[in-house]
């Protein structure tokens, strides 16, 4: 499945490929989809791929296409703070870019049915910890894996605020997905050849919507054991962080909202109501300025305009050849009224010039602007990861500021 958008040279310009078709529509997905290179989950002799809007298998390896990961990212309606099941959690790329919507105070859980796919998930998960700028620029929520079919969990297990499932569902699993999720959650799930959206609007009421046309490997059926008793899949706990875990994410913040702001004030970037985790990533767009003119109209009698005669009496300079042409052709449309048609016309000309000259005063200021900001950021050099440049900065013993930057690798 997929093959929906042109394949990208980069991961900048896959997700870029993704927005011009509109499979990505939001700022809060791009942002994550740009966060995580989309190659890092791919094996080392396979990354030649990665940016191919196709899906991807290796063994029990498995990743959707772009444009699906986009169509479902979108339809999960993520927020910080909610709780996320993801079931047939492969390689932990979408849980991982779930993850950085949510913020420390989410929840993120997922099943996957093999174990060498969850060690693969792990590996990924850590690389993304250990090396990633992206984990800096992010507040967090890890998600945690457990081995397992996710038809399995029991059906007394606590409920989600949003779920998905990365396998083809059939009639019969329907009501079993939709008993995963609290009232108000969303539930995506590719559903007898659709990918479909079921909204829970109450204990026994649903919304659903179908979203594109899929083809989905179908759901693993359970097996018994050998004494003849079902299996059961129990989810992982909702922890409560510590309070140490709590002081290191305010002083992470702390340190992050204030990064290169004027004294005193904090960037203030979060665009939704408890997304202070939320900074934006990725390329900032110029805004053009808007620049308010003021326009003065004056009426003048015919008696109380000098002619041309006059002005040349009194030693006013000769206009240039073009404007007595214009003039002339004035006259000879407007008859008496000829001269101030004349006037008027180079009188509008002279408002257009004095526009032209405040535009180019705009733009040449801009340009300024641009040269002094690249004066301070040479080129090829990478770019500075600020937040872990004040934590090092910081007079705290090294164990503690290692702490704070999570072991992280330079």
């Amino acid at each position: 499945m997929g093959g929906a958008v042109s394949a990208g040279e980069d991961n900048d310009e896959l997700i870029d490929n993704l927005k011009e078709a509109h499979y990505i529509r939001s700022d809060l997905v791009e942002r994550a989809f740009r966060a995580i290179d989309r190659a890092d989950y791919y094996l080392e002799e396979y990354r030649d791929n990665a940016y191919k809007d196709l899906a991807w298998r290796h063994g029990n390896i498995h990743l959707s296409a772009p444009c699906i990961y986009s169509e479902v990212m979108e339809a999960l309606d993520l927020q910080p703070g909610l709780s996320f099941l993801n079931l047939g959690s492969g390689t932990g790329y979408l849980s991982t870019m779930v993850g950085l919507i949510l913020g420390p105070f989410g929840v993120n859980h997922g099943v996957e049915l093999h174990a060498d796919v969850i060690e693969y998930a792990y590996q990924k998960l850590d690389l993304f910890i250990k090396t990633s700028d992206s984990f800096d620029k992010f507040e967090f929520c890890e998600p945690v894996f457990v081995a397992g079919n996710c038809l399995e969990i029991p059906p007394d297990s606590r409920q989600y605020d949003r779920v998905y499932c990365g396998a083809g569902v059939q009639r019969e699993h329907e009501s079993y997905m939709k008993n995963l999720l609290k009232v108000g959650g969303v539930l995506v799930l590719p559903l007898e050849e659709k990918l479909t959206k079921i909204t829970r609007t109450g204990q026994n009421s649903w919304e659903t919507k179908k979203i594109i046309a899929v083809s989905f490997a179908p759901l693993v059926q359970p097996r018994q054991d050998t004494n003849g008793k079902a299996r059961t899949v129990p989810l992982p706990m909702f922890e409560v962080r510590s309070l140490q875990d709590l002081a290191r994410l305010a002083i992470r913040h702390t340190l992050r909202a204030t990064s290169g702001a004027p004294e005193g004030r904090s960037k203030g970037r979060v665009s939704f109501p408890g997304a202070r985790a939320m900074h934006r990533y990725g390329p900032r767009f110029k805004r053009r300025r808007l620049h308010r003119r003021r326009v003065d109209s004056l009426i003048l009698r015919d008696s109380a305009i000098p002619s041309l005669v006059e002005l040349r009496a009194h030693g006013a300079p000769r206009e240039s050849e073009d404007g007595e042409e214009e003039e002339e052709e004035g006259r000879g449309r407007g008859g008496r009224g000829g001269g101030n048609g004349g006037r008027r016309g180079k009188g509008v000309r002279g408002e257009e010039e004095q526009e032209d000259e405040e535009e180019q005063a705009a733009r040449d200021e801009e340009d300024e602007e641009e040269e002094e900001k690249g004066k301070g950021e040479p080129q090829g050099e990478p770019p500075v990861n600020i937040l872990r440049e004040r934590i090092l900065g910081l007079p705290l013993p090294e164990p503690l500021k290692m702490y704070l930057l999570y072991y992280r690798e330079k």
